[in-house]
């Protein structure tokens, strides 16, 4: 039976079914427990099985659909990582930050001028100062890559000085990618103990671990990956640098989404979950919301608990929130990606 959202606008406002979230404490981790993991099989039929049904089982329409891509908007973390990038590139990115989508579509649909954010801005650690210029006064955290990404095949050491730098450059959330040798070979305390310095790097910074599942071979990997980067002190988990041939994906997304259930159902810790790469399509926005508040429920649609790693996405969801105002499509063109 296909059921609607509890995701509307009413006064301008996005409404949930239950209360905002509180506040939670950041995860401490723990020691390496292998139990949490080993011998935990992943069916992979039956996971690419309920990937497959999810949006079928669900309609999202009109001005619930409008939420819940209002809602996405809030969960972005607006990225740049290319070769070229530049001060000025990272400056209009931050400024598609502060305003994701045009004052007549924010009118159109009641939103409050300036109301709407994104999740952050994420950048490599050399554009962290410009980024964090750039955002000053709008309460928009600066995300920083680091590790070495995308390949994460740098010293240990020099990794964690890559940390310490963003950190002191002012980035609140680093991105970090785990050693895939180290998962590919089960070398778990190897992986685990990787991690952990790489959280007591952070500081007070969030840290997300990027497990680059395309690179992991199997969903079981992928389970035990996520669960070593949260016993590690993840506070989240993200599925992809981008960078891989093969990115998000639903089925992957589940598994790790399970980990984290899991994981909560033992420790009583919420860890966050962040898909990346490859999301271009407003409509894929849709499907990752559903899965999350299928499997984890309404806490995991606010950007403390989860985001996107997207850009192009953005696009996309602006084209179809004026549609909704207006009825009618514009052309890509007329909306900028920054």
């Amino acid at each position: 039976m296909k059921t609607q959202t509890d995701l509307k606008l009413r006064g301008g406002a996005l409404v949930p079914a239950t209360a905002a979230h509180p506040e939670h404490p950041r995860n401490p981790g723990m020691k390496l427990d292998v139990a949490m993991f080993e011998g935990h099989h992943v069916n992979r039929a039956a996971t690419e099985r309920r990937c497959a049904t999810l949006t079928a089982r669900r309609s999202v329409k009109k001005e619930h659909q409008a939420a819940w891509l209002v809602n996405a908007v809030r969960c972005v973390d607006l990225t740049t990582l290319a070769g070229d990038d530049t001060a000025g590139r990272v400056k209009r990115l931050c400024a598609k930050a502060r305003q994701p989508i045009a004052p007549h579509i924010e009118a159109g649909l009641g939103l409050k001028p300036g109301a709407l954010t994104v999740g952050a801005v994420c950048v490599y650690p050399t554009m962290v100062p410009h980024a964090v210029k750039a955002l000053d006064g709008s309460n928009i955290p600066v995300a920083s890559v680091a590790t070495g990404f995308p390949a994460g095949l740098m010293p240990l050491h020099l990794r964690l000085e890559e940390i310490r730098w963003a950190v002191a450059q002012g980035a609140a959330e680093i991105d970090i990618v785990i050693n895939r040798e180290l998962a590919l070979t089960g070398n778990w305390q190897g992986l685990h103990d990787e991690i952990s310095a790489m959280r007591e790097a952070c500081g007070d910074a969030h840290m997300k671990a990027i497990l680059a599942t395309g690179e992991l071979e199997t969903l079981n990997t992928v389970y035990a990956a996520s669960m070593v980067a949260m016993q590690a002190g993840a506070d989240f988990i993200k599925t992809s640098t981008g960078k891989e041939s093969v990115n998000a994906t639903l089925p992957v997304s589940l598994v790790m989404i399970r980990a984290l259930r899991d994981f909560g159902a033992v420790t009583g810790q919420m860890i966050g979950f962040k898909p990346a790469g490859g999301m271009k399509q407003a409509k894929e926005a849709l499907a990752w919301q559903i899965l999350m508040k299928e499997e984890l429920g309404r806490d995991w649609l606010n950007p403390d608990l989860f985001r996107f790693g997207a850009s192009s996405m953005l696009g996309d969801i602006e084209r179809q929130l004026e549609h909704h105002v207006t009825g009618r499509y514009a052309d890509s063109s007329r909306h900028a990606l920054a």
